[in-house]
């Protein structure tokens, strides 16, 4: 029997099974388990690390899958001949790149990633007991290819949810889902045209500008000023698309007044153009009344609504939609009809289940109140910590906020000082493409994946890391 010493990371947010996968993985490149060595079986696995047989049956799958093991009936799972040579110079690179990632994730106490979720709060049971429910009632129907544009009872069911909650109005068959904002900011960028010219919030989110520039369409940054996209320049540019986060711009946070909003429509409407409204996390609003969605402003077909369920579910079940204006619509089913869903029609059924049950409202009602709670507490401990030193912006909603720092140090100094002590924070200069310059540094803290004393904690070493 080969002797086990894996240890697994509850708190780092990886799969366990990933962690036990890898494990084996590396022992085998390793040469510290061999071939022909029998692995433990399940049960035994399961009850020496304390985990689920699930856990150790989908990692020995893994391990199956690419070659490293077999499964011989009645006998176990045995290692099979590995050939060093062929992955030795191929994976070298990689393989060094994954261990100082997990070396630097040792390291680190307290990471405030904006990507990061609560995700001890996601209502696994229920989610389980839908899926199982939804594979129970029709196996068949969805191992198919599903609607285009997504399943029609979910996009009736967002149709609902986003009148209710953001004044969005629409028939279901103006919604499109999509695997990611990405994915359709790509297929939208087809619809409207090449041709066309687009702007884009400067600073702005980066994974966007870069879909953007992957379609080679001509993108023009325009500045903010404190009520969000500077209208005057955009008035000024040449461009007739614009991308826009007017409910809590990302990342510097604002949420755009009303009258800005009514400008922004007024702008479109002047020229024919299109607005590309992005409500990345607009569910979570913690000060004021919610401001209506530009699209519920609409009345002339201007506006094209994103909405995602990353920020609000779980990250990892890629459902985006975007909601689009009559005329956009018309030339989606002239032109894109081929393009097939790119979202499991089991996840679209489960999530279908999870908002007509009342799930979905019950879930954000909570999630609501516990990043409410986080968001306090990271203020509060900024406050007491950093004092004046320490400017907080953008604490109106979201799952993040950018701290301007003035203690003579760079952006690139406040960070690796945080990593000494064990902290991770993020910059905000990634998100800027033509403008370079930067008054005071400006570092981006996510809170929604800590705990309430992680932020404290967390906070408490940036004092010191920061010499405040």
């Amino acid at each position: 029997m080969i002797e086990i010493m894996v240890v697994l990371d509850y708190e780092s947010g990886e799969p366990l099974y990933i962690q036990l996968y890898q494990y084996f993985k590396q022992e085998i490149h390793n040469g510290r388990i061999k071939r022909g060595e029998k692995l433990p079986s399940k049960r035994r696995l399961s009850l020496h690390l304390g985990v689920s047989q699930n856990t150790v049956e989908t990692a020995y799958q893994q391990l199956e899958a690419e070659g490293y093991v077999e499964g011989l009936p009645r006998k176990g799972i045995f290692v099979k001949e590995v050939n060093h040579d062929l992955f030795l110079n191929a994976e070298e690179a990689p393989r060094q790149n994954q261990k100082d990632k997990r070396e630097e994730r040792e390291g680190i106490k307290v990471d405030f990633s904006h990507g990061l979720i609560a995700t001890e709060h996601f209502p696994y049971s229920v989610w389980r007991k839908l899926t199982i429910q939804c594979l129970y009632e029709d196996q068949s129907l969805l191992l198919l290819n599903g609607e285009r544009q997504g399943e029609l009872p979910l996009r009736e069911e967002i149709s609902k949810y986003i009148f209710q909650s953001r004044g969005v109005r629409c028939l279901p068959e103006h919604i499109i889902i999509g695997a990611g904002t990405q994915y359709l900011i790509g297929l939208l960028t087809m619809i409207i045209g090449r041709d066309s010219i687009y702007s884009i919030e400067e600073p702005g989110f980066h994974r966007t500008r870069e879909a953007f520039k992957d379609q080679c369409v001509k993108l023009i940054p325009l500045s903010l000023d404190q009520y969000g996209m500077n209208i005057e320049k955009l008035q000024a540019s040449q461009a007739n698309v614009t991308y826009v986060t007017p409910s809590h711009q990302f990342p510097m946070g604002m949420v755009m007044p009303i009258a800005r909003r009514m400008e922004l429509l007024k702008w479109a409407d002047s020229i024919g153009g299109y607005i590309i409204e992005d409500d990345y996390d607009g569910e979570f609003r913690y000060k004021g009344k919610p401001i209506p969605s530009l699209q519920g402003l609409d009345f002339n077909g201007r506006v094209i609504y994103l909405g995602t369920f990353s920020k609000s579910l779980i990250p990892s079940i890629r459902i985006s939609y975007m909601v689009l204006p009559t005329s956009l619509l018309d030339k989606y089913n002239q032109h894109f009809s081929t393009y097939k869903q790119t979202v499991s029609r089991l996840h679209q059924h489960t999530l279908w289940q999870f908002m007509k049950n009342g799930h979905w409202e019950r879930h954000l009602n909570k999630m609501r109140t516990v990043y409410r709670k986080k968001q306090h507490t990271l203020i509060a401990s900024i406050v007491k910590n950093l004092g004046n030193q320490a400017t907080i912006i953008g604490d109106a909603s979201g799952l993040h906020i950018v701290l301007s720092v003035s203690n003579n140090m760079s952006e690139e100094e406040l960070i690796e000082r945080a990593k000494e002590q064990g902290v991770r924070v993020y910059p905000t200069s990634v998100y800027y493409d033509y403008t370079k310059v930067i008054q005071e540094p400006m570092i981006l803290l996510g809170f929604g994946g800590l705990t309430e004393r992680e932020i404290e904690l967390g906070v408490r070493l940036l004092k010191e890391a920061w010499k405040i």
